[in-house]
């Protein structure tokens, strides 16, 4: 299944989209300073997301503009009917044009599909843009949860889904 923003279309992710993702996750951290230990940039299935997101109740969706990925999103369980939001990057070419927010209720609405009715999110300080999105679309700011993984994030924000 794809759905498209004209003139770009999403996708789930596919084996021949793992490196384009892992370096969009990597160069979007690094400009922002956070290539460092406790954060995505780290992460062990980073290089094969393919394989991560194919479990039950996961989704990772690649955007494509013109055959080549410019950005991503997805969800994978986290605590019950609440999953969380994932690796949500956007090539520099494919910034300020609303396809963070349409790739936000995108990936919402895969999450309901999926039988979570609640979505958090882990993020840093640093992310400003981010932070932004996440609070305009409703997300609140809540106390660290003590299954964080990523342990340099320093905000963390949590949706009800219905």
């Amino acid at each position: 299944m794809s759905v498209c923003f004209e003139p770009m279309k999403t996708a789930p992710i596919a084996r021949e989209h793992d490196a384009a993702v892992a370096e969009l996750v990597r160069s979007n951290l690094k400009a922002h300073g956070l290539d460092i230990p406790g954060t995505a940039y780290f992460d062990e299935s980073l290089d094969s997301l393919s394989e991560f997101y194919s479990s039950y109740r996961r989704a990772y969706f690649v955007l494509i503009d013109s055959g080549k990925v410019v950005g991503g999103v997805g969800l994978a369980e986290f605590d019950g009917d609440c999953c969380e939001l994932q690796k949500l990057y956007l090539a520099d070419c494919a910034k300020h044009r609303g396809l963070g927010h349409k790739l936000m209720l995108f990936i919402e609405e895969k999450a309901r599909e999926l039988g979570y009715s609640r979505m958090y999110i882990e993020t840093h300080s640093n992310l400003k843009v981010a932070i932004r999105l996440y609070e305009h679309m409703g997300y609140e700011l809540i106390p660290p949860p003590p299954s964080v993984v990523h342990t340099t994030m320093d905000r963390f924000y949590i949706k009800d889904l219905n």
